[in-house]
């Protein structure tokens, strides 16, 4: 967790390539950097592995989420002489390009944020490394939301899950007060793109601890009780 809204930053790192992706670098680049200065492990063939950073991706555009974008961007792209892939749903965009507005709101200050240089399509398809992901615009809490569905892979022990963003919590949905919101949509969304995944896909939320498919359904007051 990173920042004072202690937002879930997630690492995913494919443990055959080192191919990686940060999901919502939120807040507290050092934080983030220090994690990934951390991570090592060897390869079938006995070889050290390290991260290497192909995306920075981005659930939606408010600044618990995107804060530490620039930091993270600028390390990964001296350590590893290519800048990663900034991705946001271009519904986001004019939410993305006010980080500075928004910090303003709560004292904080930031410094102008980096383009955005990857776009992200509903069902489009990305792989990092053998991990294959797919994304899926929930909006509603934002334009541009978005969730990743990491698809299972036995092979590699991964398994079926999304990262929600704060579209889905658990227990809990997103608030739907701030810039382009719309609770309709998002309980559409929630319904249509979220619950209609199997029950046991495991639920990453941008805020919280993490649920399942299955229970939300269930017993989730805002959208469950859908069998």
């Amino acid at each position: 967790m990173v920042g004072p809204f202690q937002c879930n930053c997630k690492i995913i790192v494919c443990p055959v390539t080192g191919e990686s992706a940060i999901i919502d670098a939120g807040d507290e680049s050092e934080k983030i950097i220090a994690a990934l200065e951390k991570i090592e492990w060897k390869s079938a063939d006995g070889k050290s592995l390290k991260p290497n950073v192909r995306f920075l991706l981005h659930t939606h555009a408010h600044l618990d989420h995107i804060g530490g974008t620039r930091g993270v961007s600028e390390w990964v792209s001296k350590k590893e002489k290519a800048a990663p892939a900034r991705a946001l749903h271009r519904g986001d965009l004019f939410i993305y390009e006010k980080l500075q507005e928004q910090g303003s709101r709560f004292g904080f200050t930031y410094e102008p944020p980096l383009p955005i240089d990857h776009f992200l399509e509903h069902e489009e398809r990305l792989e990092i490394g053998k991990l294959r992901f797919s994304v899926i615009h929930t909006p509603g809490h934002s334009p541009g939301g978005v969730g990743f569905r990491l698809h299972e892979d036995t092979s590699l022990g991964v398994r079926e899950t999304v990262y929600s963003g704060d579209t889905l919590f658990q227990g809990s949905v997103g608030r739907t007060d701030l810039w382009g919101a719309d609770a309709d949509l998002m309980f559409k969304m929630i319904k249509e793109r979220f619950l209609t995944l199997d029950g046991d896909t495991r639920v990453c939320p941008g805020h919280g601890p993490e649920t399942q498919i299955g229970i939300e359904k269930r017993v989730n007051p805002y959208v469950g009780n859908q069998r």
